[in-house]
């Protein structure tokens, strides 16, 4: 391994693929790539050794790191510009020393964070050129630990669990020009003006550099610098959770949607399954568990989690939230497949087929119970932001059940009208993208106007959301869509074109599409077929398909109210998600 001056680093060896991406990389930055870090979850507990690569590729994961607070005598800090060579961040300003202690049985040692700092005496030789004889694990105080993300483009991001260091020493430095650009020393007053000066995005401070000063590191930090039994007061077991900081930095650039997504879908997937495998019933948990480990995109659970990164400060509580909801919505799922007689979800049995009508019912009214009880509980919350929360779940939840119920009811009646339609839509489906828009806006510190602007952007998506869904059953397979294609129409839903056409004059098309509405399993195969081309002749195809474009247009509206950042870019994607699968 190259970079350092010892032959047992471990590494993990990198696919051609990866070796590919590296290429364009400076070498000796390429070859650390291959570093076998420490992968840990949200609560710093080991997972294994992960790649430096794959730790900062594309969704990433989280890892262990560490930053390194490093003052001389006068009470000054050192702080680096890293080096133009560097694969991530590059040239921007931060910390003495920051970097990763790696999955070696010397530096996995938890007691008194030993592993962290003899990591932090090799890095401070590999960078700074500092002689490890001069240094000792005792003279570093650990002082706490934080969480955060922080994208710099599509390709490459932070996540890190990172231990915070304190160490006092005049040394001799010596910087490698292959990490390190350029370094200065500072103090408080100096360090201040640093983070609120304007700079150039070449010169920005770290994200992670700006968590630490701004948010933790206290001025009796400073005062206190050269005093180790001071410092051990002020130091706590916390992880501090900064969420995701990108935005700090002037020239990041957002992931794609389903980065963005997959960056959070398995933290909130693991919350959800930790509730619902709580129950003390196996086959009720099994139950409730059946559609989760079915699949699903997870746009409604990480919605709260993306509209926060836009408008304001993220949180893990948010990712509670989501869980919350997405059970709340497999929840409405369990029992819509009741209700509809629907055998197969996500390509799988239903859960009423799977368990028997009587444990599916048990099962979906469980997992309201759980959501809420997961909701209640959600980190990083206000006491008095929970009561509010928890009133506009329950609303949303009411609203699903009145859509469902006009559903239900439409299918006996021939004069639903296009309003009445919009109004269950609303309710049955539009509305969860309301409320978790709405939601992560709030919780993020959003303005009223803000969080009133992501709430109507919300409905909008949510409202073309089930218009295009509609016209996906229609025009979709059924390998595709996981279930028949065209049931909706054989289960004689009133669906917008369904609407439309019976809103036509009679026609042999529309006679054709009688034919078929609502027979249900006598319909058959060119039947159905038959009845859907009737639809496209109606001009009821276009129909619906224009009224979800003006409901599109009307999100991107809402977006481009928020200005520019990066993490519009998932929420752009999003918006456009549904209409793209039929395009």
């Amino acid at each position: 391994m190259s970079g350092y001056g010892i032959d047992d680093v471990p590494s993990i060896d990198l696919d051609e693929g990866q070796v590919e991406i590296l290429s364009n990389h400076n070498e000796h930055q390429a070859a650390l790539m291959a570093e076998a870090l420490i992968q840990v979850d949200e609560h710093d507990n080991v997972i294994g050794p992960v790649s430096k690569i794959d730790a900062h590729q594309g969704s990433g994961s989280y890892h262990r790191a560490f930053s390194v607070l490093l003052f001389n005598s006068e009470g000054k800090l050192l702080l680096q510009q890293r080096s133009s060579d560097k694969v991530t961040f590059p040239n921007v300003w931060a910390n003495s020393c920051c970097s990763h202690p790696l999955h070696s049985d010397e530096e996995l040692n938890d007691t008194d964070y030993v592993g962290t700092k003899k990591a932090a005496i090799r890095k401070l030789e590999q960078e700074l050129g500092i002689d490890p004889s001069s240094l000792h694990v005792d003279d570093f105080v650990f002082m706490t630990k934080m969480r955060y993300s922080a994208r710099m483009n599509q390709d490459w991001i932070e996540r890190e669990l990172d231990h915070i260091l304190m160490l006092t020493a005049d040394v001799e430095i010596n910087p490698n020009p292959n990490e390190i650009a350029t370094v200065r020393w500072v103090d408080y007053e100096e360090m201040e003006a640093l983070l609120l000066e304007e700079r150039e995005a070449d010169e920005a401070i770290a994200p992670w550099f700006r968590c630490i000063a701004a948010r933790i590191m206290t001025e009796d930090w400073w005062n206190h610098h050269n005093d180790r039994s001071a410092l051990l007061k002020m130091n706590d077991d916390l992880i501090h959770d900064m969420g995701d900081v990108t935005h700090m930095l002037p020239n990041a650039e957002g992931a794609d949607l389903l980065t963005s997504i997959m960056e959070v879908k398995p933290l909130i997937e693991q919350r959800i399954e930790s509730s619902l495998r709580a129950s003390r019933h196996e086959r009720l948990g099994n139950a409730m568990m059946h559609l989760i480990e079915g699949g699903g995109k997870r746009m409604r659970a990480t919605l709260p989690w993306l509209v926060a990164k836009a408008v304001g400060d993220s949180h893990s509580g948010l990712l509670d939230i989501g869980a919350a909801i997405e059970t709340v919505h497999s929840f409405t799922l369990v029992h819509d497949d009741i209700m509809d007689d629907d055998e197969i979800r996500r390509g799988r049995n239903a859960v009423h087929v799977e368990y028997g009508m009587p444990t599916a019912i048990n099962a979906g009214d469980a997992m309201l119970a759980i959501a809420f009880e997961r909701l209640v509980m959600a980190e990083n919350l206000e006491p008095e932001d929970v009561a509010p929360l928890v009133n506009r779940i329950a609303w949303m939840v009411r609203r699903v059940s009145e859509g469902q119920q006009m559903d239900i009811e439409f299918e006996e009646r021939l004069d639903v009208s296009e309003e009445n339609y919009i109004e269950m839509i609303e309710g049955k489906t539009a509305v969860m993208f309301q409320i978790c828009s709405e939601i992560g806006a709030r919780i993020s510190g959003g303005s009223q106007e803000t969080i009133d602007l992501m709430s109507q952007w919300g409905l909008a998506l949510g409202l073309c959301f089930q218009l295009m869904d509609d016209l996906i059953d229609i025009l979709s397979d059924s390998e595709t869509l996981g279930k028949p294609a065209g049931s909706d129409v054989a289960q004689g839903k009133r669906t917008l074109m369904v609407i439309h056409a019976l809103d036509q004059p009679d026609s042999p098309a529309k006679k054709r599409l009688l034919n078929v509405l609502g027979k249900g399993e006598a319909v058959t195969p060119e039947g159905l077929k038959d009845g859907l081309a009737a639809l496209e002749e109606l001009g009821s195809i276009q129909y619906a398909r224009s009224r979800a474009e003006s409901y599109h247009a009307k999100a991107h509206e809402c977006l481009d109210m928020l200005g520019e950042g990066p993490a519009l870019v998932a929420l752009r994607e999003l918006t456009d998600f549904q209409l793209a699968r039929i395009h």
